[in-house]
């Protein structure tokens, strides 16, 4: 569990608890011999999402637990924190078993929003707070499924798991506060629906043999009843 030291006279006490925060993160995970195995892009995106997420949403979560103006956002962000904690520790876990090397700091884009925050005060630092741990999370839900589904190494398939727990949990944290502008979440990204329209179908079969058309196969049998009908009469024709 996070605890943040005595935050000096002249220090804000955001900045104390942000640089608290990165201080007692792990140490960036490294290879322990041997080379990634099994592993293709959506394997890494997914280790490397998770990895830094939980950089951002440490101190994110410790600085509302100092800075929140209610006892519910300063809750929920001390729980984040804490889990966060052990998020960390299993995608650290995660990747020295596949030899894989993963961030060891926050994103441009998250240190931006840590700065947000720690110039934010009262109400417009519990929204956002909110808003933007509520959008992070519902960003990589979608991407951990996705990787669940189709991974084919079975400790990203484990982290999958875990970090599927984790992120419905912070989800559910987040909209206990009551704070959530639903309204202003992006739409879901819903992948491609089969399509089983004759055009979809029509498509799919680009590649193969092109279907008889009808009018053709008409065509020929009326070819096949004039050849068979002066066979006939040829047939019965008396002879000379």
């Amino acid at each position: 569990m996070f605890r943040t030291p005595a935050v000096c006279r002249r220090g804000g006490i955001a900045a104390a608890v942000v640089i608290a925060g990165l201080a007692l993160l792990p140490a960036p995970a490294r290879a322990e011999g041997g080379v990634p195995t099994q592993l293709n892009a959506a394997d890494m995106t997914l280790l490397n999402g998770v990895r830094t997420a939980g950089l951002w949403e440490m101190p994110a979560g410790q600085m509302a637990a100092q800075k929140g103006s209610t006892a519910k956002v300063r809750q929920v962000g001390q729980m984040i924190a804490d889990q966060h904690v052990q998020l960390d520790e299993l995608v650290v876990a995660a990747a020295n078993k596949l030899g894989a090397t993963i961030p060891s700091t926050p994103t441009a884009q998250q240190q931006g929003w840590l700065n947000e925050m720690q110039n934010a005060k009262g109400g417009q630092f519990d929204q956002t707070f909110v808003t933007r741990l509520r959008a992070a999370h519902g960003k990589i839900f979608p991407i951990i499924g996705a990787v669940r589904s189709g991974t084919r190494n079975p400790v990203v398939r484990e982290l999958a798991d875990q970090a599927n727990t984790f992120v419905m949990n912070h989800m559910k944290m987040l909209e206990s506060t009551g704070l959530v502008q639903y309204e202003r979440l992006p739409p879901a990204a819903m992948p491609p629906a089969e399509d089983l329209s004759a055009m979809g179908i029509a498509t799919a079969n680009a590649s193969l043999t092109p279907p008889v058309s009808p009018l053709v196969l008409w065509m020929l049998l009326i070819a096949a009843l004039g050849v068979a009908a002066v066979t006939v009469i040829r047939l019965r024709r008396p002879r000379s």
